[in-house]
């Protein structure tokens, strides 16, 4: 049984930080793609961040490239996601994810395990 706990949101005000941290337990975690997913209400899940298994290479949505950095330790079996310059539209549920033997796809349905996500709320 794979688990991945997201801890770290919280409130804050536009042009603010906040650093996402996800624990996985129970998984080898180097054969793990990881990435960070947001959904806003009444909206779809979207592709923050990934980063491949060794930490190699990331990938960023459009929308968070130069505000947000993901990175991961292997030895605590921990990936973050360090956000700056937050801004409203941030405001979402953020989930981490584990994508098994993956390149860290940006789309959800190539994910193998979910968290349970952490609320981000930016005020302006």
């Amino acid at each position: 049984q794979v688990e991945l706990v997201e801890s770290g949101g919280g409130l804050v005000q536009a042009g603010g930080s906040l650093r996402l941290s996800c624990v996985a337990r129970g998984a080898t975690f180097i054969r793990y793609a990881m990435g960070w997913f947001r959904q806003a209400p009444g909206k779809e899940r979207e592709f923050v961040a990934s980063i491949e298994k060794n930490g190699d290479s990331t990938r960023y949505a459009d929308s968070v490239k130069d505000r947000f950095t993901i990175s991961r330790d292997n030895a605590k079996n921990t990936v973050l996601l360090q956000m700056n310059s937050l801004k409203p539209e941030d405001t979402a549920v953020y989930s981490c994810a584990g994508e098994f033997e993956g390149s860290g796809s940006s789309r959800p349905i190539d994910y193998d395990f979910w968290g349970q996500g952490t609320q981000v709320t930016v005020s302006s």
